[in-house]
């Protein structure tokens, strides 16, 4: 709801710019909320004619595109010392656990493992640089980088626009309550994706 309102005193080019930074810089390493931001700039655009979609989802792929490769180039200079140093400095979020999870899910997905690690806040975090730090081919990446990127920033700019349009009636209607029911519903449907996802993770676990 903060980030609801305060991205609706922002003019439209810095929303673009806003979604495009966050959302590259999660995707090259560093933790941030480029989920949260995303789905509330989609659904702020589904209210306010200021915002278009179509670019606001375009500015999304290409943050999640670039950031990633950016990763990925980083990864594969530093190697393992570069997720030893990540460790130390976001032991949150890249713990060995984390870590060790990460590379059961390349070892058994390969190139799926970066496409489908957009729908997980885990994986998104780690799919460039560990791809880049197991050397996976670059055209692999590239491949379920861009697709990744496609599906996962469009589709949910999509999703959500369109949520927040067939919720515009209950937001004039109940004000705040229409808003957190919309954003309920594009919420779960994240989940219900990223539960899917996560699928892939305990079957490598229990085969090993």
């Amino acid at each position: 709801m903060h980030v609801q309102e305060w991205l609706e005193t922002v003019p439209a080019v810095a929303v673009y710019a806003l979604v495009g930074v966050v959302i590259g810089l999660e995707s090259l390493g560093i933790p941030l909320p480029g989920e949260i931001i995303l789905v509330s700039s989609a659904l702020l655009a589904s209210q306010h004619g200021d915002i278009d979609p179509v670019v606001l989802g375009a500015c999304a792929t290409a943050g999640a595109i670039i950031g990633d490769s950016i990763g990925y180039a980083i990864g594969r200079k530093g190697g393992r010392p570069l997720l030893a140093w990540l460790g130390k400095k976001f032991p949150k979020h890249f713990s060995e656990g984390h870590i060790a999870t990460a590379e059961r899910s390349f070892e058994k997905w390969g190139m799926w493992a970066v496409f489908f690690g957009r729908f997980v806040a885990l994986l998104r975090i780690f799919a460039g640089p560990l791809a880049g730090v197991l050397r996976m081919p670059y055209w692999k990446f590239l491949i379920a980088n861009v697709l990744g990127g496609i599906v996962w920033a469009g589709g949910t700019t999509a999703v959500i626009y369109y949520v927040g349009i067939v919720a515009e009636s209950w937001l004039k209607r109940f004000s705040w309550l229409g808003l957190v029911a919309a954003v309920l519903v594009g919420v779960t449907s994240m989940l219900v994706i990223k539960r899917k996802a996560k699928k892939a993770q305990p079957v490598t676990a229990a085969a090993e």
